[in-house]
Parts: structure tokens; C-alpha cells; sequence
């Protein structure tokens, strides 16, 4: 039984037995230490208790009732990130019909997802494109020897670097990941560029 309730019970019982509020108070001070109800927490009670209240639970609220986090959003919302990781809490809520903070209670406190972003691992060149580098600087040496003038049509440069591609933010590559699930790898990022001399 919670302390809390256990105290209730006490307070309960102190006032069926004609035991002041302050006196009550202190009994459940000694009785619970550190955890006993504050002084206006426990006159309340008392006070409630004196007037006539039998429960010693929290009656129910008013307020409206969570109707989005429902087993139905949860199983939805787990299939639409499964199919994209990248999905935004916005694209999901959209989907779903349900509100940003509820999509984002779903995937963080419910499916115990977080979203991370990706590492950048280089990417090393497979045999295939080892050897297509071979094959085009043997034929480039091959053509040098056999024409004098070859060298003269080459045009050089100091070293440049050009990337192929418009490299994505950490928040483009980010995914949707349960904890026990490694990071994304970002393999193509690396190995997309030219080098020109």
C-alpha cells in the first residue's frame, strides 16, 4: 500500500477516535518521518474525513481524457517509422490525426525510441572500382608513350577537392532508433567526391 494512503487510513482512524488534527499531525510525523504528509496535506484530510468523506482514494478528476495514446496510434505509429526512420514527429502526428506532443509521447515514452544521427563512415573502394582506376591510368600512361604531344593537351591545376553531392545536416540523417539499436552509417557520404590536380 502506498505511504500516502496508509497515512489517509491513520488520519481516518484519529478522527474516529477524537484525536485533534495537531495531535493526528504529529502521530503521523513520528509514524513516518521524512515521508509523512505536509501540514496542510493532512489537515485537509482531516478536515475531510470530519465532514463525512469515507474514501481514502484520490477521487477521479475532471479533465478530459487521453484518447490518442491508444494501442491502435502505437501500433500505427511503430509500422510508419519501421518503414521510414527518418520520419518527422510532424509528418507522424499529420498521419496519425493526433497532436506533435502525443506523437512525440508515442515514439519517446511508449515505443522508448530516440532519435539519432548518423555516423560518417568512409567508404572504402570495392575490387570493381579498384581495378577500373587501374584499367584508365594504364591507358592514360599508354597513351602518353605513344603520342608526344598527349602531355601538351593535359591541363593541371593545383590539387582540388570537388564533391558530387550536397552532403546532408545531422538533423536530415538523424533516424528513429530503439535504444538497443546501433547508429545509422552514412557509407556513401565519404566516397563521393573527385579529386582534380
Amino acid at each position: 500500500m502506498d505511504t500516502s494512503v496508509e497515512q489517509r487510513v491513520c488520519l481516518k482512524f484519529c478522527v474516529a477516535n477524537d484525536i485533534s488534527c495537531s495531535e493526528s499531525l504529529r502521530i503521523l510525523q513520528k509514524a513516518f518521518g521524512d515521508s509523512a504528509l505536509s501540514k496542510t496535506r493532512a489537515y485537509e484530510w482531516y478536515k475531510q474525513f470530519k465532514n463525512g468523506r469515507t474514501a481514502i482514494d484520490d477521487l477521479s478528476r475532471a479533465g478530459r481524457p487521453s484518447t490518442a495514446n491508444t494501442e491502435e496510434n502505437v501500433a500505427k505509429a511503430k509500422e510508419i517509422v519501421l518503414k521510414n526512420r527518418r520520419t518527422s514527429l510532424r509528418e507522424l502526428a499529420s498521419e496519425l490525426s493526433i497532436a506533435y506532443g502525443t506523437a512525440q509521447q508515442i515514439l519517446v515514452d511508449t515505443l522508448g525510441m530516440r532519435r539519432v544521427a548518423a555516423r560518417l563512415v568512409p567508404k572504402d573502394l570495392n575490387f570493381v572500382q579498384k581495378h577500373h582506376r587501374k584499367t584508365v591510368a594504364a591507358d592514360l600512361i599508354s597513351e602518353a608513350r605513344n603520342d608526344p604531344t598527349f602531355m601538351k593537351r593535359i591541363i593541371t591545376s593545383d590539387e582540388t577537392w570537388i564533391y558530387q553531392y550536397d552532403m546532408e545536416t545531422s538533423q536530415q540523417s538523424s533516424e528513429w532508433r530503439l535504444e538497443n539499436e546501433p547508429k545509422p552509417k552514412n557509407r556513401a557520404k565519404a566516397a563521393q567526391k573527385l579529386r582534380f590536380y
